[in-house]
């Protein structure tokens, strides 16, 4: 089969003497501590994370070694001294912070020997990640697929559910279980990975690291499931200024699926990429074609994925049900015994086989950002060599190896089926039915989610969204034209506006308004009856003006306290918010678009169709200053209520920062100490964590993993 294209659907083309697919951690990291005590020069890992306390094994390793991963790295070159261990990770996005382990890069780059050497490559695209996972050994073993080094991955095909070997702490909760699947492979393949990794570094620190010699390495207690065949290496990687883009991930996934003839295999933890999505809708329309077996988890990690992600894979799989007309999909989740939604089996593999002869592991997700925004590293075997005979049979060996997993059967019961059957579905269905078995996935979605959940562009980008790119997201061509009695209303409210704007931009009136004069001049406000009711009316018909809301909830705090201040704070952002509405009603549209400046100067249906979510979304990533985001949205066809819990939601994080950053700071001054100043300038660096975490919430789908 002439599958590969190099520089179109893959990076490189190359050979391996030796392939072997490691079906979940424990087998992966046990054969990844013995390749790494064979190593004789160089350990080059590229990772999405890493943790210095991760344990490769959970039994006796018997190599006397420690067990933890940074002590384990220290042994390594205490007792070789030619050897130089490469850690590569993502510099990660903040919002991932409570998930990762703290002070990484101090306890690789600090604690550890000088051969080993640590860097956190940053992105330059803002809300892109480096998710290739790779491990190369002398460049000639080479690792790659879907596990990192690091808490959560480690677990047998058992996939116990109170298998307290998972825990990565001493003390804490058994996690969910794992599935997942890294691929093993030597001679050239690992070589050219092993270009792949100095390329990285060098792009990460400017560094040029030497080749070192390879040698023949294998592990001989694993036995290669695929000998002597063609590998291409697939990458992602978005368009910067010193890298042209590469979707060769994207390409190779449509050329499968348009070679495929008898049945298409797919493990994968999400479904949404819409290209994909599209052929295999394509493949399922034709009169005649191949099968389609989808594993996907039951639900992903945290209730920010499975509210933006699982509802964006429902509506593919509703999309691709519809098209199913001659009966040929099947969409799966592995049901295992005990499980419930909280610990239901964790499918983070990216698998594809087709027809008995091409087998894909990697890194890639089936979604839109491992398509075009994230860097990846797939890895496709084709076996139907027609000179070399010994890998037929062995792209199905290693489907029953999952199936035997997920079905719980043993082989004997796969090889039976096939062969009274030959269809993909109809073995699967056959042999279905047991405690741990594989179900029919059938999200429950409401209506009101998936109408609420942001545009994909936004929740799942595959490309960059910047200012502009969301607001041509958010603000598609307008719908129609305003009359002319709304003309003359909207010119009426737009110069008032424009007067207390001018007023408060280019007069003394800009120095009037300052937290210390705010205070001063409404401090008597906090023992009257009605002072509650006029704080808010002070905030709301400031924030309508374009005065900085964050400067009158500051202010408001200051006189009423941190916690009453940020209620009637609140109160007033929300009500500035909807009287911003309700002038971008009277303004109109063409209003709106003169005011609002090129990059805001359409109005959103689709702003209207996403509701709740994406108002949200404006609130933490503004596009525009906040009054101009009012006036639009109530020129738009949102309605107020969504408009305002979105605005409600978007809000809320912010003012909580104000309000424990505020009375720190009012503690520090009625008690100048040296730990209270302390105490505020951690604060104060922790809220800027927060505030740039919170700014990403919503576009950040990953649990990457």
């Amino acid at each position: 089969m002439a599958l590969f294209s190099e520089g179109e659907n893959c990076w490189r083309e190359t050979n391996v003497d030796k392939a072997s697919c490691l079906v979940d951690g424990e087998a992966y990291f046990s054969a990844l501590r013995k390749a790494m005590l064979a190593a004789k020069d160089t350990i080059y890992i590229l990772g999405w994370d890493i943790n210095s306390r991760f344990k490769l094994v959970r039994e006796n390793s018997q190599d006397s070694l420690p067990e933890e991963l940074r002590e384990f790295f220290n042994a390594l070159v205490e007792r070789n001294s030619k050897l130089e261990i490469y850690l590569l990770t993502w510099d990660y996005s903040p919002l991932l912070t409570p998930d990762r382990e703290w002070m990484t890069a101090y306890k690789f780059e600090n604690n550890t020997h000088t051969r080993i050497h640590f860097q956190m490559q940053p992105t330059d695209i803002l809300s892109a990640s480096h998710h290739q996972k790779v491990v190369v050994i002398d460049d000639s073993l080479a690792f790659s697929g879907g596990l990192d080094l690091t808490f959560g991955r480690w677990d047998t095909p058992a996939h116990s559910v109170d298998d307290s070997r998972r825990c990565d702490e001493e003390e804490g909760d058994v996690p969910r279980p794992y599935h997942d699947v890294q691929i093993m492979v030597n001679s050239s393949c690992a070589k050219a990975l092993g270009d792949l990794v100095r390329s990285r570094w060098n792009q990460a620190t400017g560094q040029k690291l030497a080749r070192p010699s390879p040698w023949k390495l294998w592990l001989d207690h694993i036995e290669p499931d695929f000998t002597n065949c063609k590998v291409g290496i697939s990458l992602t990687q978005p368009e910067t200024t010193n890298q042209a883009e590469r979707r060769h991930v994207e390409r190779l996934f449509l050329d499968m699926i348009d070679a495929s003839e008898d049945y298409i295999y797919i493990e994968n933890q999400y479904l949404t990429a819409d290209k994909v999505g599209n052929a295999l809708k394509n493949s399922l329309l034709k009169s005649s074609g191949p099968s389609i077996v989808v594993v996907t988890p039951y639900n992903t990690n945290g209730w920010l994925s499975q509210y933006t992600m699982d509802v964006l894979r429902s509506r593919m799989i509703d999309t691709l049900r519809e098209a199913d007309k001659h009966d040929r999909l099947r969409v799966f989740y592995p049901r295992i015994p005990q499980a419930d939604e909280d610990n239901a089996l964790n499918v983070h593999s990216k698998v594809m086989i087709i027809d008995d002869n091409v087998v894909r592991i990697g890194s890639a997700n089936l979604n839109n950002r491992s398509m075009g925004l994230d860097t990846e590293c797939d890895l496709t075997l084709v076996t139907d060599s027609k000179e070399k005979k010994e890998n037929q049979g062995r792209a199905r060996a290693f489907l029953n190896r999952l199936l035997a997993e997920h079905l719980a059967v043993n082989y004997s019961e796969l090889e039976t089926q096939w062969q009274n059957h030959a269809d993909l579905i109809k073995v699967i269905e056959e042999l279905q039915g047991g405690e741990r078995s594989l179900v029919a996935l059938n999200p429950q979605v409401s209506d009101q989610a998936k109408r609420n959940v942001p545009d994909k562009a936004l929740v799942d980008p595959e490309a960059p969204v910047n200012a502009e790119r969301l607001s041509e997201i958010l603000f598609p061509d307008e719908a129609r034209k305003t009359a002319a009695g709304r003309f003359m209303l909207g010119g009426i409210v737009l110069l008032a506006l424009l007067a207390l704007f001018v007023l408060w931009r280019w007069t003394p009136l800009s120095e009037w308004i300052e937290v210390g004069k705010l205070v001063s001049d409404i401090e008597g406000l906090n023992s009257t009856l009605y002072g509650p009711a006029v704080a808010v009316a002070i905030v709301a018909i400031g924030g309508l003006i374009a005065v900085p809301i964050t400067l009158l909830i500051v202010a408001t705090m200051l006189v009423f306290g941190s916690i009453e201040g940020a209620v009637y704070g609140l109160l007033g952002s929300v009500s500035a918010a909807v009287l911003g509405y309700v002038a971008g009603q009277s303004l109109g549209q063409e209003f709106i678009r003169k005011i609002a400046g090129k990059k805001l100067n359409q109005v959103s249906r689709q702003l209207a169709k996403k509701g709740v979510m994406t108002v949200a979304i404006v609130r933490l990533i503004p596009v525009a200053p906040f009054v101009i985001i009012n006036m639009v949205a109530g020129a738009s066809h949102i309605n107020l209520r969504n408009f305002t819990l979105g605005s409600i939601i978007g809000l809320v994080p912010g003012t909580i920062a104000l309000a424990i950053l505020t009375d720190g700071v009012i503690r520090a001054a009625s008690e100048p100490s040296a730990y209270h100043l302390l105490l505020v300038g951690l604060l104060l660096a922790v809220l800027g964590v927060v505030t740039i975490a919170t700014r990403h919430w919503l576009l950040k789908f990953k649990e990457r993993n």
